[in-house]
């Protein structure tokens, strides 16, 4: 193949493709030297420029890449193979940006699942610095090239005609576009961030990757709505916890640690890892005073949380990684409001249950409708506008209500939210949602506390924490509602519509864009330079390749009403 020069190369290349896609395992073109094909293709793509702009040859170097990640997924003989054709070598000429982002998207791809294998990894660490240095810069700027070169660019006709057709398979316009734009990018940062994972795992290159400006941007990152699969920027985090050096790192970056705390108090998927993190943190002699101000605040919210994603007595390791120290505390701790609230856990997790653990049925019966009773007073100074008194009598049922009452405490928590909430609290009310949702059980499952909390932190101006609470509200509501077609409320739905905006992928490009930076594209570094070849090659495909790409893909339909749905 790559010795012909004929325009239907490009049809057989895209069946490879489909089949490599759809039959990863079969070892039939592997070893038939799929591999050494592939090669040949995309260095004859980067070499020769007049080539690659005849006909429909742009196609090819994306789809050789493509089909490369797609057999080394899942298979180490394949990668074996791959790794002996010397796959690694174009695909890091790729990644470096000798053409443009779609290959770049693929390219690390590949090189993710080269460098995930025991017996394929030393291969791709003869190129470690490089690669660190060329992820981690493709992780923070992807975003930004992605909404500079495409997304951004309004008028459908200056963007390349290649791009639009591998993005929508030749059909769709503006908004599957851009749709199919926003989850490329997610998964080119994603996998990016999977690369360095590889890395961080074995400890290596831990230095490399702690540098101040891109671990400020690492906790930005997100795998998003269009994503959701993906840990994002968390999960090289909570790798970086497991090592000294990346302890140290991260405990002395702020941004690292409030994001980690928002994360800890939110419905998010990965919340674990959030917790995690901190409890990793605080059990390091050497970084705990450094996060335990920040930390205690949020996570003594959850010294009640019993099970979270499998995970068991999740609340009895936050309160241990808190009161470590506790008796000789004052000693080392200065914020008097830090010694209060661990004061406030210890009296919670330790004197109270011991007394509690004596106390008869009889009287955990007597207290239980003594507290029924104060609720009601609440309830009824609550719908009489008196939030002021209603707050005070669910603070003295709370007092009063026995901890194993988990569900009664649950109520009284949320209903004194919804106070903090109408006497603009917002980090009140952010505190005792949180409290409520790991009462409930399962954990992060009490619908109101859910919908509170996200109006709680609307108010903050945090709208990923919101969209989250928000989006797990509508599904509760869902479930709890019996009737064929189930009604989302509308209340919901605008704040959906509305954190959806401020969440948008792209959003701190547009900002960015906004702010008088229309024409600056981002700088790349020294590893990843667009030559000046590059360059008028990228001006050069604009004017050609105006047939659409025959490949229509039935399962690409799919994937995209899929998407459409989520969003």
């Amino acid at each position: 193949m790559p010795l012909i020069d004929d325009d239907e190369v490009v049809l057989v290349v895209s069946g490879l493709w489909n089949i490599a896609m759809t039959q990863p395992d079969d070892p039939e073109f592997p070893s038939l030297g799929i591999f050494d094909c592939m090669v040949s293709l995309i260095y004859k793509g980067i070499n020769d420029k007049a080539w690659l702009c005849r006909d429909q040859n742009v196609y090819i170097p994306y789809y050789a890449a493509h089909i490369i990640g797609s057999y080394t997924m899942k298979n180490v003989e394949f990668a074996e193979k791959g790794v002996a054709s010397g796959v690694i070598p174009p695909l890091l000429d790729l990644m470096r940006g000798e053409m443009s982002w779609v290959e770049q998207r693929v390219a690390v791809r590949a090189l993710g699942h080269l460098a995930s294998y025991e017996r394929t990894f030393e291969a791709v660490a003869n190129h470690e610095e490089e690669l660190v240095k060329s992820a981690m810069h493709l992780a923070s700027t992807c975003l930004e090239v992605v909404y500079n070169m495409f997304v951004g660019e309004k008028n459908e006709r200056k963007r390349l005609k290649y791009h639009k057709d591998l993005l929508t398979r030749g059909i769709g316009g503006l908004e599957m576009q851009n749709r199919k734009a926003e989850e490329w990018a997610s998964q080119m940062q994603c996998w990016s961030i999977h690369l360095l994972n590889c890395f961080a795992v074995k400890n290596r290159s831990i230095d490399l990757i702690c540098t101040r400006e891109f671990l400020k941007d690492l906790c930005q990152m997100w795998g998003g709505l269009v994503n959701h699969s993906s840990s994002g920027g968390v999960g090289l985090i909570r790798l970086l916890c497991y090592n000294k050096v990346g302890r140290t790192s991260i405990a002395g970056s702020k941004e690292i640690i409030e994001n980690l705390c928002k994360l800890s108090r939110s419905s998010d998927d990965w919340q674990y890892m959030g917790i995690d993190c901190l409890v990793l943190l605080l059990n390091d002699p050497n970084t705990r005073y450094k996060i335990i101000e920040t930390a205690t605040f949020h996570l003594i919210d959850l010294a009640e949380l019993r099970t979270l994603r499998g995970r068991s007595k999740v609340g009895e390791m936050i309160t241990k990684a808190l009161l470590c120290d506790f008796k000789r505390r004052k000693s080392i701790i200065n914020n008097s409001e830090v010694e209060t609230a661990l004061e406030e856990i210890w009296a919670l997790k330790v004197e109270r249950r011991k007394r509690e653990h004596m106390t008869s049925m009889e009287e955990i019966e007597e207290k239980r409708l003594l507290v029924s009773l104060i609720k009601q007073e609440g309830n009824h100074s609550f719908w009489l506008g008196k939030v002021e008194a209603a707050l005070a009598k669910y603070t003295s049922a709370l007092t009063l209500c026995p901890m194993g009452l988990r569900k009664e405490r649950a109520v009284l928590f949320s209903n004194r939210a919804q106070c903090h909430l109408l006497l603009s609290d917002p980090d009140a009310a952010i505190s005792d949602t949180t409290r409520a949702l790991c009462l409930s059980d399962p954990s992060n499952s009490h619908t109101k506390s859910l919908w509170r909390r996200s109006q709680a932190y609307d108010m903050k101006g945090l709208a990923k924490e919101s969209l989250m609470d928000c989006l797990m509200f509508v599904s509760g509501c869902m479930k709890l509602d019996t009737a064929e077609h189930a009604k989302i409320p509308h209340y919901a739905m605008r704040m959906i519509s509305k954190q959806v905006d401020a969440t948008w992928l792209f959003a701190a490009a547009q900002s960015k864009v906004m702010n008088n930076d229309v024409n600056k594209v981002p700088q790349w570094h020294e590893g990843t330079t667009m030559t000046s070849g590059n360059k008028g090659f990228m001006t050069g495909l604009s004017t050609i390749l105006e047939e659409p790409l025959i490949t229509k893909d039935g399962n690409t339909r799919r994937k995209l009403e899929r998407a459409r749905q989520r969003k």
